[in-house]
C-alpha cells in the first residue's frame, strides 16, 4: 500500500467522515482540529505535543486520559514561581 499524501499547505480542509490508512505525518503541525469521534490506531505519538486539547473522553489503552493527567498533577504539582 503507498502511503497517502494530504498536499502541501492548506488553511481549511474539509476531512469529515475520510478514512486514511499508512499516512505518512511526520512533521506537520495542525491547530483547531475537532477530533470528536474519530479513531487514531497504531499511531506512533513519539515526540508529539499536544496543547489546550479536552481530553474528555478520551482513552489511552482503555485509561481515560483525564483521569491519568489529574493523577499526574495530584502527585507533581506545579511550582510556585516567588517574585
Amino acid at each position: 500500500m503507498t502511503p497517502t499524501s494530504l498536499g502541501s499547505s492548506s488553511t481549511t480542509s474539509g476531512l469529515s467522515g475520510a478514512r486514511y490508512d499508512d499516512v505518512k505525518l511526520r512533521d506537520t503541525v495542525f491547530t483547531n482540529v475537532p477530533l470528536t469521534r474519530s479513531q487514531i490506531s497504531n499511531a506512533c505519538l513519539g515526540d508529539v505535543p499536544i496543547e489546550d486539547a479536552n481530553y474528555t473522553g478520551v482513552r489511552s489503552e482503555g485509561i481515560l486520559v483525564a483521569d491519568l493527567l489529574r493523577v499526574h498533577r495530584e502527585r507533581h504539582p506545579p511550582e510556585t514561581v516567588r517574585a
